[in-house]
């Protein structure tokens, strides 16, 4: 049985923390900072169905590490990446098309869609920490489900940075370390990391809590992630369409051979 006491008072913190990072946002006339907000929401979440939830059962600290260590590594790097720069142009072109009243419209077109998907996605987490049943092999391969993702994702993070950082690196595409074999390894250990919190839900009783991590996948190919930032990047960067053609999109796999380009005249 939900409880639904706990999915009710886990909404009530994640719009909270929604609202007051929008108000934050207002101030700095950036809206850039939802994105910092994005990880920590699920913490929010998890802290909540932990303390709400009348028997927490043996995942529990679990759970609430491991969204912890994702969240808070994950928060941490793109507060860091985005210090000191301009707005995202995502939210530039959005607040360029519901301009003059963007400063209303990002409650909740923004920060509000967010947190409402945050709660979705955060179900599986309610299962496994309100679930009785002992902990079993569907927990260990969770788990270790988990720690692939993340590592695969902190690792193509570090390896992304350290190509910006050298200035011999300006308009090139990274195509090397885990970015060799596909193009979005970030996205992919991201997608790993909610399928193993869901294995943890799912070994707790939870089957049903699938439509979270099918949400994040689906949002990380098709809507804020990989779709999204290849939009035109092939327009303000040639030399991508070449790392297209030989390189996945979204699950690694072995790179093909360069494209050589053939004279014609």
């Amino acid at each position: 049985m939900v409880p639904f006491t706990s999915l009710l008072a886990s909404l009530a913190v994640i719009l909270a923390a929604a609202f007051v990072t929008w108000l934050f946002s207002l101030v700095k006339r950036d809206v850039s900072v939802v994105d910092s907000l994005w990880p920590l929401l699920f913490v929010a979440a998890a802290v909540t169905y932990a303390a709400t939830v009348p028997h927490p059962g043996p995942r529990t600290t679990i759970v609430v590490t491991l969204v912890s260590l994702w969240a808070v590594r994950l928060a941490g790097y793109l507060s860091w990446r985005n210090w000191g720069e301009p707005e995202d142009r995502r939210y530039q072109t959005m607040r360029r098309r519901h301009a003059p009243n963007f400063a209303v419209t990002s409650l909740y077109l923004v920060f509000g869609l967010q947190g409402l998907l945050a709660w979705v996605i955060s179900v599986p987490l309610l299962a496994a920490i309100a679930g009785a049943p002992p902990l079993g092999a569907i927990d260990a391969i969770g788990v270790a489900l988990w720690c692939f993702g993340w590592g695969f994702e902190a690792v193509s993070d570090w390896q992304l940075a350290r190509f910006k950082a050298q200035p011999a690196s300006r308009g090139q595409v990274m195509d090397r370390g885990l970015w060799r074999y596909t193009r979005h390894p970030n996205y992919f250990g991201e997608c790993c990391v909610w399928w193993g919190l869901y294995l943890l839900g799912l070994a707790a009783g939870g089957w049903w809590t699938v439509v979270a991590p099918l949400l994040m996948t689906f949002l990380l190919l098709r809507v804020s992630g990989v779709a999204l930032l290849e939009q035109d990047i092939g327009e303000r960067r040639p030399a991508y369409r070449d790392y297209v053609a030989r390189t996945n999109a979204f699950f690694p796999g072995r790179p093909g051979r360069p494209v050589v380009a053939t004279d014609r005249r």
